[in-house]
């Protein structure tokens, strides 16, 4: 007879058995022995559980080299943890977490003998990221008492901790859990059980359009993934991700996404079924995506895909002058990143009072880079003085290199480019710097296509690394040649693709941020948990719905409408409630409301 659902103790849950010591299960137990709790340890394979205590022994010797923890804290954490191979190990059990590998099959037959082992008033909890808690607790003869604990790799680090609770869990359970992961200095967010929960639900979309278009030989593995590192200041590339986290579990983790969203975009990728059944599963295979040192290794080595270190074979034209065409926070931007690099530089606007208001944009903030000691006066004063604005194109005669930041409206970049067709001399580059337009439409507006380029900068140019290089079909190899050279010279880390939609960073980013939409528009979590999610078990700089706000809902559903437009993917349709927000004014930080309200400068 079940022990009534009262019963569930509230008190700190002191004695935990983790089931399945891999490298979560051993991050989870070193987490919980850090935090005073005595931990059994238990895994079908004596290896592995020596390996645990190996790799538990090693990091706490790193710790206490570094600081963190002292000689008798090492010592006392190594005595709280203790290992076997035998489930009924965890008869005394407050709790038990199993991490076991992602299968009903394999977690199921865990629970169901766990249920004849612990005390009745043992919470169980699964640590799976894709598999259904739901059917999990089902099976179970104590259904009240099992619910998610995802953690993230590596626990230690990671500082989120999913709740995931079910139509039969008992909301003691879910409190005593949550008191456990704030006891562990974790950040618990309390979600429902659908696959992928917050983190991974969004997480693993994204991944999987990465190895899509890495399959469609749109852009190289080692673009891909630069492009989401530089230009949206994530820890890792997707692709390096997925070789981190497991080519096959990810492919597990989609799976049960489709299976429950229908949603193409989580669909697995062939390539993760062609890796998987290679056995190229990543780091700990010794290869995946990319190849490694060693099973195990994080250390990249070269093998037959890995770009050529002299990079570009043609040779470039010269380039001495560069026009600048616009007079906004973009076009200033890039102006002074060339005046930098010590290329003089033509900065025209639609009147020379804009031209000069952007030249003075660039004054002050050169002024602070030598407030902040990154430039000297005498080098802030040269290179402002390479700058010339002025109201007419016409001025971009003897340019070598003009570039267009006009507003994102493809007409007006048509317009421009007509224009900068009949005023540049011949053989003189021609680039727009548009996110998300054609490039190809800009080329067709001049009687040179072989000339024009993207060369997409992100916001804000002088301190953004990224430039995502976009040739046509059109576009001259030397003119690629000379992007790509031109961009070293401005210190700037150049990728190549092709001319659709998105290109790399906003293909990746924005299908993310309009699925975190839709799942705050399905009520399934709340803005601060799903941002707090994506930041703390993603690492991501900033999360969805504060990246949303700074950027613009009015530009994020743009950038969502060419997507769709572009792929006709069901899945890439602007979530309604972007499309609300927009047409009620509420734009984000620019306007003082978005998803959130912010105080009026």
């Amino acid at each position: 007879m079940a022990t009534p659902l009262s019963d569930i103790s509230l008190s700190p849950l002191r004695t935990i058995a983790v089931v399945g010591l891999g490298t979560m299960g051993t991050g989870i137990a070193e987490v919980l022995a850090a935090a005073g709790r005595d931990v059994v340890g238990i895994d079908i394979s004596e290896a592995q559980a020596a390996r645990c205590v190996a790799a538990l022994e090693a990091s706490t010797t790193r710790a206490v080299e570094r600081g963190r923890l002292t000689e008798q804290q090492r010592t006392g954490l190594l005595a709280r943890v203790t290992t076997s191979t035998d489930l009924t190990a965890a008869a005394d059990a407050d709790l038990v977490i199993e991490v076991a590998p992602e299968s009903y099959e394999i977690k199921q037959q865990i629970l169901r003998e766990l249920d004849g082992i612990v005390r009745p008033e043992t919470i169980l909890a699964t640590g799976t990221n894709a598999l259904s808690v739901t059917r999990l607790a089902a099976d179970s003869a104590r259904p009240e008492r099992v619910l998610g604990m995802h953690f993230f790799n590596p626990a230690p680090a990671m500082k989120l901790v999913e709740i995931v609770s079910c139509v039969l869990t008992a909301p003691a359970a879910v409190t005593a859990v949550t008191n456990l992961a704030l006891d562990l200095g974790k950040e618990p967010v309390a979600v429902g059980d659908r696959p992928g929960f917050v983190a991974d639900g969004l997480l693993f979309g994204y991944l999987n359009q990465a190895a899509a278009m890495y399959e469609a030989n749109y852009a190289s593995r080692e673009d891909i993934d630069a492009a989401m590192r530089l230009g949206c200041g994530l820890p890792m590339g997707p692709l390096a991700l997925l070789d981190l986290i497991g080519v096959d579990t990810a492919r597990t983790v989609l799976e049960a996404m489709y299976a429950e969203s229908g949603d193409r975009l989580h669909a697995p990728a062939p390539v993760l079924k062609q890796l998987s059944e290679a056995g190229l599963t990543g780091r700990k295979a010794g290869r995946g995506f990319y190849t490694y040192e060693a099973p195990g290794s994080g250390t990249v080595v070269r093998d037959t895909l890995t770009p050529r270190a002299d990079g570009a074979a043609a040779g470039g034209r010269p380039v001495r002058s560069v026009g600048v065409a616009g007079s906004g926070t973009m076009a200033s931007g890039i102006a002074e990143v060339f005046a930098k690099a010590g290329y003089d530089v033509v900065l025209a606007a639609r009147s020379e009072e804009k031209a000069v208001g952007a030249k003075a944009r660039i004054g002050k903030s050169l002024a602070r880079s030598v407030d902040k000691g990154r430039m000297t006066a005498e080098a802030a004063a040269e290179t402002l003085e390479r700058v010339r604005p002025t109201g007419t194109y016409d001025d971009f005669a003897d340019v070598d290199l003009a570039l267009e930041a006009v507003a994102e409206d493809l007409e007006v970049k048509r317009q421009l480019f007509a224009t900068l067709d009949k005023v540049c001399k011949p053989g003189a580059v021609l680039a727009t710097t548009t996110s998300s337009l054609p490039v190809v439409a800009c080329a067709r507006a001049t009687s040179r296509p072989q000339d024009v380029i993207g060369m997409h900068f992100f916001n804000p140019a002088p301190a953004m690394k990224l430039v995502e290089v976009v040739r046509t079909v059109l576009t001259a190899d030397d003119v690629h040649a000379t992007v790509r050279e031109v961009c070293g010279r401005i210190r700037k880390h150049a990728v190549d693709c092709g001319d659709r939609a998105g290109f790399i960073v906003n293909a990746l980013l924005f299908p993310y941020l309009n699925n975190a939409i839709k799942m705050v528009q399905e009520h399934y979590a709340s803005l601060d948990d799903i941002d707090a999610a994506m930041k703390l078990g993603g690492g991501y700089p900033m999360g969805p719905f504060e990246l949303l706000d700074v950027v613009g809902l009015d530009v994020s559903l743009a950038i969502e409408k060419v997507l769709h437009r572009e792929f006709r993917d069901p899945g890439l349709a602007p979530a309604p409630l972007l499309e609300h927000l927009v047409a009620a004014g509420c734009l984000g930080r620019k306007t003082g409301r978005g998803f959130r309200e912010y105080a009026k400068r």
